[in-house]
């Protein structure tokens, strides 16, 4: 195996300065986030997701983020998943926007709801027919299944009952969550590891901004 002890970037792309900042952290991660998809980074919509069990036991996985506004960071997901387990149990979660090239993270921490019956509908059929098969053909997702080829014939199974141009209804299990964010960090590299971290925390009606050490 390659030894990994050296190796390493230095940062030496962009700084962030406090003046830098907007006042409202929706909207720099915003910024942020279209700075990324103009640039043709791949999936800059993409985060990892961390949730615990009751327990406390820590899972993280990749999901897609599929709005951003004041009310939180909407994700969808089959509500029987190992994810959807972990939230009905401890409703909040970290998560992480990391878009390497831009040399730049962003975490986001808060409690979790679900979205509306109403929206997850919606969401649901604005989606691919393919992706809307596949949401039945996984569920319940996280489950163990004997084979892969099992999975593929449910999916055409699917396929015979809800010809493309059928209305395929949304499973009960599948809908979306919002992470109501309650703070915010936004992570910029700079070199010698000596990065620009600023942290949003509510505060009344608005927010705390601090610069962390790095």
């Amino acid at each position: 195996m390659t030894d990994l002890t050296g190796l390493r970037l230095s940062y030496t792309r962009a700084e962030l300065r406090r003046a830098d900042l907007n006042p409202d952290p929706l909207l720099q991660f915003r910024g942020w986030l279209e700075e990324a998809i103009a640039a043709g980074l791949r999936e800059p919509y993409a985060l990892s997701l961390a949730t615990a069990d009751a327990g406390g036991r820590p899972s993280v996985r990749t999901v897609l983020l599929r709005g951003a506004d004041e009310r939180g960071l909407t994700f969808y997901t089959n509500y029987d998943s190992h994810k959807g387990r972990d939230l009905a149990a401890n409703p909040q979660a970290e998560v992480l926007f990391h878009w390497a090239e831009h040399e730049r993270q962003v975490r986001a921490y808060g409690r979790v709801e679900r979205v509306s019956e109403a929206e997850s509908t919606a969401y649901f059929h604005a989606r691919p027919y393919l992706s809307q098969l596949a949401a039945h053909a996984s569920n319940p997702q996280s489950a163990p299944i004997a084979h892969r080829e099992a999975l593929e014939a449910r999916f055409a199974e699917l396929q015979a009952r809800y010809p493309q141009g059928t209305p395929v209804p949304k499973p009960d299990s599948w809908g979306g969550y919002r992470v109501v964010v309650a703070e915010w960090e936004f992570w910029q590299g700079r070199r010698n590891r000596m990065h620009d971290r600023f942290r949003y925390a509510r505060e009344g009606q608005g927010w705390r901004v601090e610069r962390l050490m790095p």
